[in-house]
């Protein structure tokens, strides 16, 4: 079982280049469906994720060509089907984003039921609530989701019962060729719901809203297609801030937007690390002990969940008691992980109480989840003595060459690989 070595205490310093949004890249990726023309999408991360997503879109019959590490080029006009068949679509939460790209494009999909991280029950309800508004008739068997509009799209008014991200995002690809206006109310207002929304308007759409709570589509016929850059990843970028703090670091981190990281860059600076920003640079600094804080995530423009069990970990040895409240999915199962290096935490269903305590020690630990991995990762750079981290398949679903990263800000970090393990699916 492939694993990270971490040998903790070394001081990270330096200058650390984010990638591109994997949240972002996944479903622009789906969007090239819709095009009556190539795309060219460029700053895509290098991580497994974007790698099944392009797997599934050659699947369907695109032609995609590799320019560099980073950028593809998608011809959509080849594509002849409306079903996704790859089983390699259940393994990743994203693959859903080819329900509301094939059924703009088709008036009709066939895909099976996502995968990815299993921190508690993500229904997609918001999802068929908005297809059958829109005219699709959904039903699932055997595992796989299908959703037909044999009367065509049509705009309609779509009231979100819960803010979410997937549901808004998968409402806009639909949407994007309905006839007529669609109006999401309650919408999600994360920066690569924005992102999703700049693409499919250069390429002709007319989306307006986006990154507020009331977005407004108005359907066309065509899109064309364009060249378009995917947004820095706001997690990745989060995450590396904590990693800095929690080793007493001085880390720039570079190819950010440091509005999309105020939530973040507030709480480390109640903790005492001092922030300074650029024009696309954060400087963390913190060269003495942490203070406790109370966090609640929130949807944008709130603290992500996604930067929870991240944040959880540094709370974890800052002076005093913290309070975590993450009301928006169940990510609380990484404790157990934690508590193996001596964190004393207390879970209470949607809340949890940290007892900071002096330092970590090393021990052997799990990476439950892509977020909750990168949370052991840095109670690892942490800790005093050796961290082995396993299954970390689920850190390289959304994180680019993470230990490359953190070798070059002076971290002592290796991946072992074991002899039998799978490869896995990376772009290129």
């Amino acid at each position: 079982m492939d694993k990270y070595v971490i040998h903790g205490g070394h001081r990270l310093s330096g200058e650390v280049i984010i990638s591109g949004a994997k949240n972002a890249a996944l479903p622009i990726i789906a969007a090239t469906v819709l095009a009556d023309a190539p795309c060219r999408i460029e700053n895509l991360p290098d991580v497994s994720d974007v790698g099944v997503m392009i797997h599934l879109l050659q699947q369907l019959g695109a032609s995609v060509q590799f320019l560099d590490r980073h950028t593809i080029e998608v011809d959509p006009r080849t594509i002849d089907t409306d079903t996704v068949r790859d089983k390699s679509a259940q393994t990743i939460r994203g693959s859903y984003y080819f329900i509301g790209a094939l059924l703009g494009r088709f008036g009709s999909a066939v895909v099976p039921l996502p995968g990815g991280c299993n921190f508690g029950v993500r229904p997609i309800d918001q999802h068929l609530k908005a297809f059958a508004a829109l005219g699709g008739q959904c039903s699932m068997d055997e595992g796989l989701i299908t959703v037909k509009a044999e009367q065509g799209l049509y705009g309609a008014n779509i009231y979100m019962d819960v803010v979410t991200v997937g549901a808004t995002m998968n409402t806009i690809l639909t949407a994007v060729k309905a006839r007529g206006l669609t109006v999401i109310e309650n919408a999600a207002r994360e920066p690569h719901v924005v992102d999703l929304a700049n693409f499919l308007n250069t390429l002709g759409a007319d989306i307006r809203g986006a990154g507020t709570d009331t977005i407004r589509i108005h359907g066309v016929q065509r899109l064309r297609g364009a060249a378009y850059a995917i947004i820095p990843d706001q997690i990745e970028a989060g995450t590396y801030m904590v990693a800095a703090a929690a080793t007493g670091g001085d880390v720039t981190v570079k190819n950010v937007t440091p509005q999309h990281l105020d939530s973040i860059t507030a709480k480390l600076e109640e903790m005492g690390a001092v922030i300074e920003e650029g024009d696309d640079t954060v400087r963390v600094v913190c060269n003495h002990a942490l203070r406790r804080c109370n966090v609640r995530t929130m949807p944008h423009p709130g603290f992500p969940t996604d930067m929870q069990p991240q944040i959880t970990a540094l709370l974890s040895f800052a002076h005093g008691t913290s309070i975590i409240n993450d009301g928006i999915w169940d990510r609380f199962k990484y404790v157990d992980e934690l508590r193996r290096m001596g964190a004393q935490i207390t879970v209470n269903r949607d809340m949890a109480v940290v007892e900071g305590v002096d330092n970590l020690k090393g021990a052997e630990v799990r990476a439950l989840d892509l977020r909750a991995g990168a949370a052991m990762v840095i109670a690892g750079l942490a800790a005093t003595g050796v961290t082995q981290v396993e299954d970390v398949q689920y850190i390289e679903r959304g994180f680019e060459r993470i230990v490359e990263k953190l070798v070059g800000l002076g971290a002592d970090i290796y991946r072992s690989q074991s002899p039998d393990s799978a490869p896995l699916r990376k772009m290129g």
